[in-house]
C-alpha cells in the first residue's frame, strides 16, 4: 500500500477502506462476531487437524523445535502425567499443550514441511506467558494475518475499481462461512494460500509502465519463488493448484487491460511458471530431508510424497487401502457438482424457519446461484460500462472467469481429495473467484445505477 501523493480525501478513504475491511474480518475469523457460521461449527471445525499444531509445540518445548524433522504431529502423553490432569473438551493434544505435559510417543504428519508449527513453537518458546494466554494470543496473530491478506485483495479492488466496488467484495468475504471458520486455524493460516496472488497484484500494479526492462523480468521471478516458496513452507501443498492459478488471476487481468503481446505474455507466464516450479522442487526435497530425519532416510521421504500424490488424485485403487477407494473410483462431474451446490452464506443462521423448500433451497446461498447470478451481471457489466471504464470493465469480466479454474483446478486433478474432504474444500470458491464474481456484481450495479441517472438527468454530468 503507498500513500504517497495522495490527496487528504483519498487517503481518509483509503484509511476507511483498510480499517473497516480488517475490523470486519477480524472479528469474524475471531470469534464469528457475525454469526455467519453456527457456533458450534465455529468453535470445532478443523480442531483435528489442528491439533498437529499442539502436538508440535509439545514436542518443539520437550526436544527442540527441529526433533522429529521439524514435521508437525500428535503425540502420545506419558500415562503418569495424565492421570492427573483433567482432559479438554478439544482433546488430548491441547490437554497436552495447555497443561505441560510430555510425549512418550509422537507420530509426524509428512505431508508439508510443517512451518506453522515451527513458527509457533518459536513463538511458544519466545512469548514468557502462560499456555492459555499464548493460544490465544497466536488465534489473534493468525486471524489478523488473515485479514490483513485479505484486506491487501480488497485494497487492489479498491485501486482498481473504486471504493463501492470494494465494499462488495469485502461483504463478500464476511459473508463466506467458509473463511469465517478457516480465518483462525493455526493449521491452515489462510493468509498463505493468497500470498503469491497479492505478490503479483501488486507488482504488476506498480510495475506495469516498466514491464520491457528485463530486470523486472528477473524480479518478478524471483518474487514468485520467494511467494511459493514461503506457501509451501507455512502449510505445505494444501490446495497448491488452486493457490498457484490464482496467482495468476490478477496477471490475466492486465494482460487484458493493457493489451500484452504474444511475447509478453509467453515470456512472464514463463517466469512465472519457473519461480513457483523451482519453489516447489526445493520444498519437496526439503520435505523429504524432513521425513528422512525422523525415518529411515531421504528415500523414505520421496516414496511418501510419491503415495500422497497417488491417493489423493487418480491412482489405482487396489493400491491404496480400501478407505481410498470409493474417492478413486469416484466420477470427476459428480465431485465437481457436489461443490457447486455447497453452501456460501445461510439465511437460516438469522432466521427461525422450519426444515422446509424455502429453508433448504432459497435461505442457503448456494455456490450455483452465485455463478449463475455472475454469469447473469457479466454481460449487463458489458452492456452498462461507459467508453471510460469499458476496457477495465472487460478485463474484469474476463479476469473473473479465469479466476473459475482455481477452485476447479483442485476438484479435478484432486479429485480423490475433494472426494472425501466435503467438511473443508468448499474454501476453495473463495480463492478467488468470489472475490472477482462480486466486483463483476458490484461494477454492474453501479454502472446500472450510472447509466440510469444519465438517462434521467442528462445534463448532469455523471
Amino acid at each position: 500500500m503507498q500513500f504517497k501523493h495522495l490527496g487528504q480525501s483519498e487517503l481518509a478513504r483509503k484509511i476507511a477502506i483498510w480499517a473497516l475491511s480488517i475490523g470486519f474480518l477480524f472479528f469474524g475469523f475471531f470469534s464469528n462476531t457475525w454469526r455467519v457460521a453456527d457456533q458450534n461449527w465455529f468453535a470445532t471445525h478443523q480442531k483435528d487437524t489442528e491439533a498437529h499444531i499442539m502436538g508440535r509445540m509439545v514436542k518443539s518445548r520437550q526436544d527442540g523445535i527441529f526433533s522429529a524433522g521439524g514435521l508437525n504431529g500428535w503425540g502420545t502423553a506419558k500415562s503418569t502425567d495424565a492421570e492427573w490432569i483433567p482432559s479438554t473438551a478439544l482433546g488430548p493434544q491441547y490437554t497436552a499443550y495447555l497443561y505441560k505435559l510430555s510425549f512418550e510417543k509422537f507420530s509426524t504428519y509428512n505431508s508439508q514441511p510443517g512451518g506453522q508449527g515451527m513458527i509457533f513453537s518459536l513463538l511458544d518458546r519466545l512469548i514468557p506467558l502462560s499456555p492459555q494466554i499464548k493460544l490465544t494470543l497466536f488465534y489473534i496473530l493468525t486471524a489478523l494475518l488473515s485479514a490483513g491478506a485479505l484486506t491487501f485483495i480488497v485494497s487492489w479492488f479498491y485501486e482498481e475499481f473504486g471504493g463501492w466496488v470494494a465494499i462488495f467484495v469485502i461483504g463478500s468475504a464476511v459473508l463466506s462461512q467458509w473463511l469465517t471458520v478457516f480465518g483462525k486455524n493455526l493449521w491452515w493460516s489462510l493468509w498463505a494460500f493468497y500470498l503469491p496472488m497479492i505478490v503479483v497484484m501488486y507488482f504488476l500494479k506498480f510495475k506495469r509502465h516498466s514491464l520491457a526492462e528485463n530486470r523486472q523480468f528477473i524480479r518478478f521471478g524471483i518474487l514468485i519463488f520467494i511467494a511459493v516458496s514461503i506457501k509451501c513452507f507455512i502449510n505445505g501443498y494444501e490446495y497448491i493448484t488452486t493457490t498457484l492459478v490464482m496467482m495468476m488471476v490478477p496477471f490475466v487481468y492486465y494482460v487484458i487491460l493493457d493489451k500484452w503481446s504474444r511475447h509478453q505474455c509467453v515470456k512472464w507466464t514463463l517466469a512465472a511458471g519457473l519461480g513457483s516450479g523451482v519453489a516447489i522442487f526445493f520444498s519437496l526435497v526439503m520435505l523429504c530431508f524432513q521425513i528422512g530425519a525422523a525415518k529411515d532416510g531421504f528415500m523414505d521421504g520421496v516414496a511418501h510424497v510419491i503415495w500422497s500424490f497417488g491417493k489423493r488424485t487418480y491412482g489405482e485403487a487396489e493400491d491404496f487401502p480400501p478407505v481410498y477407494a470409493a474417492s478413486l473410483e469416484a466420477g470427476t462431474i459428480g465431485v465437481v457438482v457436489t461443490y457447486m451446490n455447497g453452501i456460501f452464506f445461510d439465511l437460516n443462521n438469522y432466521l427461525s424457519q422450519e426444515n422446509s423448500f424455502v429453508s433448504n433451497s432459497v435461505l442457503k446461498v448456494r455456490y450455483i446461484y452465485l455463478i449463475v447470478l455472475f454469469m447473469l451481471m457479466s454481460p449487463l457489466l458489458f452492456l452498462r460500462s461507459n467508453a471510460e471504464r469499458r476496457q477495465p470493465d472487460i478485463a474484469l469480466i474476463w479476469t473473473t472467469w479465469f479466476s473459475i479454474l482455481a477452485p476447479l483446478s483442485w476438484h479435478v486433478i484432486f479429485k480423490a481429495h475433494s472426494y472425501i474432504h466435503t467438511h473443508m474444500s468448499f474454501l476453495l470458491w473463495q480463492m478467488p473467484f468470489t472475490f472477482f464474481g462480486f466486483a463483476v456484481f458490484g461494477s454492474a450495479v453501479i454502472a446500472s445505477l450510472r447509466s440510469e441517472r444519465k438517462r434521467s438527468y442528462p445534463f448532469i454530468p455523471v
